[in-house]
């Protein structure tokens, strides 16, 4: 029972888990931010690991994008917050990056076990690559995990934030390979009446259930 709490995650559709950590720039509850910003809360395995540090410069450069979006970047990893303090320094140092973003020292693995983050098939250890798209209601939107040798696609995480923001603002849904510019899906009809009326309100329909517009 106690390994099946350790694998649990969180539902989409439902408040993310509240929690107040310890992070590179102070105490924070993620509750903090309800209200006011979309968080994008991810982990890494560890720190002065080599995939980590890659994608830790990845975030960075997204960083100021993201902040444009009115979203917040939370790092996350098992280890203490003066680990966390020193490989940042070390990334100034050697890489010539400062890393803008607070990163959540996780030694007792309560945010990890919280979110699902500890699967024992890559690690009992060590965090996996998950991410999670809370909303600005606190509400987690999207997940998106990956193992623990291969670094996470900073463009896709963009795209992501984009299409759920597009979502709320027009009540649209987005297609396969979607990007900021190009047409959206309308929602699909409920009911019959819906259905006829739709093929003469001046959408691309390819058929009554798939219909294409601009915004």
């Amino acid at each position: 029972m106690a390994e099946a709490e350790e694998h649990r995650s969180p539902i989409l559709g439902e408040m993310a888990p509240d929690f107040e950590a310890v992070t590179t720039h102070g105490k924070m509850k993620l509750s903090d931010f309800r209200g006011k910003k979309w968080v994008v809360l991810f982990s890494h395995p560890a720190d002065f690991t080599p995939v980590c540090t890659t994608e830790f410069i990845a975030f960075t450069q997204i960083y100021p994008e993201l902040e444009q979006l009115n979203v917040q970047l939370l790092g996350l990893s098992i280890d203490s917050v003066h680990s966390h303090l020193a490989w940042v320094n070390n990334v100034k140092e050697k890489m010539g990056v400062r890393i803008p973003f607070p990163i959540i020292a996780d030694l007792d693995m309560k945010v990890a076990k919280l979110y699902g983050m500890i699967h024992p098939g890559m690690s009992s250890t060590a965090a996996i690559r998950a991410v999670f798209f809370i909303d600005d209601r606190g509400v987690l939107r999207a997940m998106i995990y990956y193992p623990l040798t291969n670094g996470r696609s900073m463009p896709e995480i963009l795209r992501l934030i984009k299409a759920l923001q597009t979502t709320d603002k027009y009540g649209v849904a987005t297609p396969a390979n979607w990007q900021p510019g190009e047409k959206v899906v309308v929602p699909a009809p409920a009911t019959a009446a819906q259905m006829e009326k739709r093929l003469s309100e001046g959408y691309e329909c390819k058929d009554w259930y798939l219909c294409f517009k601009k915004i």
